[in-house]
C-alpha cells in the first residue's frame, strides 16, 4: 500500500541517520581507539584511508538521501530498499573495524584476509546506489552528467582488482585513489572550491 506524504520520508531519515550514525560512530571510535593505544595497534595505511574513504561517502549518503524527499508516494519496498542501502555502510563499518582483530598479526592481515567481504559489499553500493539514483526521477539522474555512470563502472573495476589482489600495494594506490577521486567528486558536485 502507498503511502502519500512528507510523514513517511521523515521517519525513513529517522531511521537512516540512526544507521549511518552507528556505522560512522563504529569508525569515529575506531579511529580514536588507534590514536589512544597507537603502541598496541599495528596499522596499514590501506586500511586507514579506506576507513577515511567510508566516513566520507557513510557523511555523503546521509547529505544526498536528502533527494528523497522527492519521491511520491512511498512503497514497503522502496522503504525497505533505501535502508538496505544504509545497513551497508553499516556493515562496511564493521568490516573494516571489528571488535577485535583477535588471531591477526595487525590490520594488514586483518584487512587482507576480509578483502573480498569489504569489496563484495563496496561493489554492491553501486547497483543500489544507481537504482536510489533513479528512483529520484530521470531529472536527478540527468544532473549528475556523464560522469556518474563512469563512476559507477570504475568502483566495480576497483573493487573486482581489490578483492582479487594480495598485493599490499596495489591495495594501498587503489584506496589512496578512491579517496583522491571522491573528495574531487564531492567538491565539483557541490561547487566547492568556486
Amino acid at each position: 500500500m502507498p503511502v502519500e506524504g512528507h510523514d513517511i520520508y521523515f521517519h525513513l531519515r529517522i531511521i537512516m541517520g540512526l544507521v549511518v550514525g552507528l556505522a560512522l560512530t563504529r569508525m569515529l571510535s575506531g579511529v580514536a581507539k588507534f590514536i589512544t593505544h597507537r603502541d598496541r595497534e599495528h596499522l596499514y595505511a590501506g586500511h586507514l584511508i579506506w576507513i577515511a574513504t567510508m566516513i566520507l561517502m557513510a557523511i555523503h549518503f546521509w547529505w544526498f538521501e536528502y533527494g528523497l524527499v522527492r519521491i511520491q508516494p512511498w512503497t514497503f519496498d522502496l522503504f525497505v530498499f533505501v535502508l538496505f542501502y544504509a545497513f551497508l555502510f553499516f556493515l562496511l563499518a564493521v568490516i573494516l573495524l571489528p571488535d577485535d582483530i583477535d588471531g591477526y598479526e595487525d590490520y594488514r592481515e586483518y584487512f587482507m584476509s576480509r578483502r573480498q567481504w569489504f569489496f563484495g559489499l563496496l561493489a554492491l553500493t553501486v547497483p543500489v546506489d544507481l537504482i536510489d539514483t533513479l528512483a529520484k526521477g530521470p531529472e536527478y539522474y540527468r544532473s549528475y552528467g556523464p560522469e556518474y555512470p563512469v563512476r559507477l563502472v570504475g568502483l566495480l573495476v576497483l573493487c573486482a582488482v581489490g578483492a582479487w589482489s594480495r598485493k599490499l600495494k596495489v591495495q594501498t594506490w587503489m584506496a589512496a585513489l578512491c579517496l583522491a577521486y571522491f573528495v574531487s567528486w564531492i567538491l565539483r558536485s557541490y561547487r566547492i572550491l568556486e
